[in-house]
């Protein structure tokens, strides 16, 4: 039984080592799991698509006859929801690939639309 007493500091060097390893790597290191991977290419290609559709929406909203009146009536409103929901039924957040408006890209044409200078 001596032999395994002189193993534990051993052992819970190795295991305190081990656990120390783990925390500061997913802390702090970089490591991720491949779920955690999977969610942030995810959010990364949406931001991307949304930054490519996005001049598409305000190129319709500009060749839209009454975009004038329309982005008036978008300052008006409360929400971002109500603003996102109008660029979605006004059809410019719709590109001839897909069969329906994207939110996302309605969402950030609204604001892009209702900043001075944009509309």
């Amino acid at each position: 039984m001596k032999s395994f007493a002189s193993l534990k500091p051993g052992l819970t060097g190795a295991g305190l080592g081990a656990v120390a390893t783990i925390m500061i790597g997913f802390g702090v290191g970089g490591w991720h799991t491949s779920k955690s991977s999977e969610r942030m290419a995810d959010e990364q290609s949406s931001l991307a698509v949304t930054d490519a559709l996005l001049p598409i929406c305000i190129a319709q909203s500009k060749l839209d006859p009454d975009s004038a009146a329309k982005i008036a009536k978008m300052t008006t409103m409360i929400t971002g929801y109500e603003r996102r929901d109008y660029v979605m039924k006004a059809g410019w957040a719709t590109t001839s690939t897909v069969d329906g408006p994207n939110r996302d890209v309605a969402a950030a044409c609204a604001e892009a639309l209702i900043k001075p200078g944009q509309g």
